[in-house]
């Protein structure tokens, strides 16, 4: 009995251990925005104008900070799980953004209007485009919009161009040292 005991406890142990092994580090990476709020509904300005939506589609201010010891490049990754595909819906994706960055300006998705920092790329989104997509769910429910910011390990993610968000999801995944997100809201 008290060697089954004894076992019981060593593999807990075991266990905890090798969680904590498993675990990423804990990290200060900060994201803030004067846009958009945890928690909060998304203003009109980020709202998508299309499919029945009437906003303005500029992408938000971003700002962060804290970025941890050994971070060579940045990735934003902009996801609603709550849309009804099965997956959710990507509206926006940025990759390679400079270790030197710690900001990107309202409406820097937006091709035209060239506001990415040199060596920026934007992925396709579900859109179908290279750029911010705001909101747009179908009337009902409230959706949630994970802003979320990664610190990566390597100056650049080498993906093809025309990868998908999935696929460039899948090597930030890879390369993260440290994530940090604000999680809007919005429904119609």
């Amino acid at each position: 009995m008290w060697r089954a005991a004894l076992m019981a406890s060593a593999l807990v142990v075991t266990s905890a251990v090798y969680a904590a092994d498993e675990a990423k580090p804990a990290s200060g990476l900060t994201l803030t925005s004067p846009d958009i709020a945890q928690g909060r509904k998304m203003a009109a300005a980020q709202i998508f104008s299309s499919f029945g939506c009437t906003g303005q589609n500029i992408s938000p201010a971003l700002n962060w900070s804290h970025a941890p010891e050994g971070t060579q490049s940045f990735a934003l990754l902009v996801h609603d799980p709550d849309a009804p595909t099965g997956s959710g819906w990507w509206h926006w994706v940025v990759y390679n953004i400079p270790a030197s960055v710690n900001s990107l300006p309202s409406g820097a998705g937006d091709p035209k209007a060239k506001l990415l920092p040199s060596g920026a790329l934007q992925g396709r989104t579900d859109f179908g485009t290279y750029a911010y997509g705001g909101p747009c769910p179908p009337p009902g429910k409230l959706h949630h919009y994970h802003f979320r910011l990664y610190a990566l390990k390597v100056p650049k993610l080498d993906v093809p161009a025309d990868a998908s968000a999935a696929f460039i999801a899948f090597n930030v995944h890879a390369s993260a040292l440290a994530e940090a997100q604000i999680t809007a809201t919005y429904s119609r």
